[in-house]
């Protein structure tokens, strides 16, 4: 994790057991995902039934993680995971 003093945060991640993956939900190889932070758990919840209301599929449920962050996960209109987090 980068933490950047104007606040941004990057996480970069290695999946070595990403072709062995099969949850039904494909990963892929390339970048894993994109996250947006929202600011406040509130946020978190009010954005991802937002989504889920304009027919988008959510995948992850709004939960706290086990690196501790609050997030859901979506996949766009073209099947890319999008984690709405704190």
């Amino acid at each position: 994790m980068l933490t950047f003093n104007e606040g941004g945060l990057l996480e970069i991640m290695h999946r070595p057991d990403i072709l062995t993956i099969k949850d039904g939900i494909d990963e892929h190889l390339g970048w894993a995902h994109i996250a947006i932070g929202v600011g406040t758990r509130e946020k978190v919840l009010e954005i991802t039934e937002m989504i889920r209301e304009e027919g988008y599929q959510v995948i992850g449920e709004p939960r706290v993680t086990g690196d501790g962050f609050f997030e859901s996960v979506i996949l766009d209109p073209e099947g890319n995971r999008v984690e709405i987090t704190l």
